[in-house]
């Protein structure tokens, strides 16, 4: 195993920028998983990482030791538990780190049930969406160009694995791609007339959420074939977005069964 002593390494100087520096992750189209679980996860449905990087602390984990070796030949690169706690991007360093390149979509023909993401801010939310779609069997996210980095540290952790199951599609346009969308295009409003559970969803469906604070813009309502809200109780504000996406994509799910 290699081992890295000082913070003056070039190869650590360059996992420095991958998890501190969002703009020298978009430039190298790569980014870090933390964690056990995203390692596993990626290995599991991606194969090999590019690179590994594991603490001292780390070597003496088991779990991590099993992981190791169902990696091999790829050989990891040992950091004193300072220079680790460094790169981690968590309060408690796990002990594992792993250097990806970001997987790209494969092209969609927007003939399967998606969401539509304009301009979502919060990681937590995004990766939480990203959670739902996986888990109900959505596998193309859109997201608008001002959208925050699905491929950023906190979003990979809130994911918790999803991203590699799922097509992102990032910068997308999302008016261009609902009015191509071969299926029902409904865009969740909570002023909407409308209610999820008297839709018709049926075949391909484009779930539309919008912006934490601002919703949805005009031009994206205007490109969908209707808007939605989810019934709530009188008085109660509306719900999280990534709470309102659970709800539209396990309501399609229930109607399959």
């Amino acid at each position: 195993m290699k081992r890295i002593a000082s913070a003056d390494n070039p190869r650590y100087k360059a996992l420095l920028k991958l998890a501190q520096n969002t703009r020298e992750r978009n430039q190298q189209r790569k980014t870090l998983l933390d964690g056990v679980h995203l390692v596993e996860m990626y290995r599991d449905h991606r194969g090999r990482p590019e690179l590994v990087a594991v603490s001292d602390g780390g070597l003496e984990n088991q779990e991590i030791e099993q992981l190791l070796q169902s990696l091999k030949p790829l050989e990891p690169v040992v950091l004193s538990d300072g220079l680790f706690k460094r790169l981690s991007t968590v309060e408690t360093p796990t002990g594992i780190l792993a250097a990806i390149a970001r997987p790209q979509p494969a092209p969609s023909k927007l003939d399967a049930t998606c969401v539509l993401l304009e301009d979502i801010q919060d990681a937590g939310n995004l990766g939480s969406i990203l959670r739902s779609a996986a888990a109900a069997g959505v596998g193309e996210i859109f997201l608008s160009k001002n959208s925050v980095d699905a491929w950023s540290p906190r979003v990979l952790r809130a994911g918790m694995g999803a991203h590699f199951l799922l097509n992102i599609h990032e910068d997308s346009d999302l008016i261009a791609i609902a009015r191509e969308f071969k299926g029902k295009v409904l865009a969740a409003d909570q002023k909407a007339s409308a209610s999820l559970f008297d839709a018709d969803l049926r075949g391909a469906v484009a779930f539309v959420l919008g912006n934490e604070g601002g919703g949805l813009s005009e031009g994206l309502v205007g490109a969908a074939d209707r808007t939605i809200a989810i019934p709530m109780a009188q008085g109660t504000e509306s719900l999280n977005v990534a709470a309102s996406a659970a709800v539209c994509l396990f309501e399609w799910v229930r109607r399959k069964i």
